[in-house]
């Protein structure tokens, strides 16, 4: 593996609240020509007639300083006048749309409808919004995450936001993820030669990671890359920082810890950062183990996790 140290190209595996929030420090420290970020689609689903894509677009304004602070997601300073007019009329609002975000909804709908593929609108999104990143969904095929719980198979978003993620998870399915054409541009980001690091962002590993891993042919060329593989914990403390990810480890029968998020990804993965306040994770075949902070709380945490993690991954490609 040759030294690609402070240069070369870096590819991130994204999705949810806390890849956003990295792939924004990514952003911050790496050239815009050397960022590729692959994000998760799995959480697609269409709603009052509209193709909403919550990781995208989550990604989509981490990266154009759009991302509300205080909640995590959608759009900062919304208003939902939208949605109470629609909750008057009797209309189904268990899904919250901001009126900011309907546009983009509205318009990624509109432009899928006239035949757009969804990373020619996510590209068409980027230039939109000033975003230089090259932002590429897992696949223009559809793919969908479905949880068989207590209450029986539900959609991921049903799921996460009708039922506020409370049944018992038991079984997770990745429903077209076998037949999906991994996006060309992931392909040749993660085939790159003068590829620097992969990085895993800490976003859920069973709702984020697992389902781009799933398309056929992205697993194996994040294995076949030729630069350090980092994943980074989205657990400090036995909890989840947002969202269900430590309550699934502990349904699913395993430790909610950053050492079991580590052993998810065995097989890929040459360093795996965990947090400094956390014991370090059980010893892992190949795998280095590193402590940094990993709570983002501002911008300028992610910016550090960001330069953080890559420096592991430059360690790594000289050891």
């Amino acid at each position: 593996m040759t030294d690609r140290a402070s240069s070369g190209h870096v590819v991130a595996l994204c999705g949810g609240v806390g890849g956003a929030k990295l792939a924004q420090g990514l952003s911050l420290v790496v050239p815009p020509r050397d960022l590729t970020l692959i994000v998760n689609t799995a959480d697609d689903f269409h709603y009052l007639g509209l193709a909403i894509s919550p990781d995208l677009d989550s990604v989509l304004y981490a990266l154009s300083g759009l991302s509300d602070p205080v909640r995590g997601w959608g759009r900062r300073d919304e208003t939902w006048t939208f949605m109470a007019a629609l909750k008057s009329l009797g209309g189904d609002s268990w899904f919250q749309l901001g009126d900011g975000d309907l546009a983009m909804h509205v318009q990624r709908t509109r432009l899928l409808s006239a035949g757009a593929s969804l990373a020619t609108v996510t590209t068409h999104f980027c230039r939109a919004l000033g975003i230089a990143v090259n932002v590429v969904p897992m696949s223009d095929d559809p793919v969908r995450t479905r949880l068989l719980t207590d209450q029986g198979w539900l959609d991921f978003q049903d799921y996460f936001v009708r039922h506020q993620c409370t049944p018992k998870v038991r079984e997770l399915d990745y429903s077209g993820a076998a037949t999906a054409a991994a996006h060309s541009e992931a392909l040749a980001a993660l085939r790159r030669p003068d590829l620097r690091a992969v990085v895993i962002c800490p976003s859920n590993p069973f709702l984020s990671v697992e389902p781009i891993l799933a398309v056929s042919g992205l697993r194996a060329a994040v294995q076949q890359a030729t630069a350090p593989v980092v994943a980074v914990t989205p657990i400090i403390g036995g909890k989840a920082v947002k969202g269900p990810a430590a309550k699934m480890l502990v349904e699913l029968g395993l430790v909610a810890n950053a050492e079991a998020v580590a052993r998810r990804y065995a097989g890929l993965l040459d360093a795996f950062v965990y947090d400094q306040s956390d014991a370090a994770p059980g010893a892992m075949p190949g795998v280095r183990m590193v402590a940094a902070q990993t709570l983002m709380k501002n911008t300028n945490d992610r910016k550090a996790l960001a330069e953080a993690t890559l420096a592991v991954a430059d360690a790594s490609a000289t050891n």
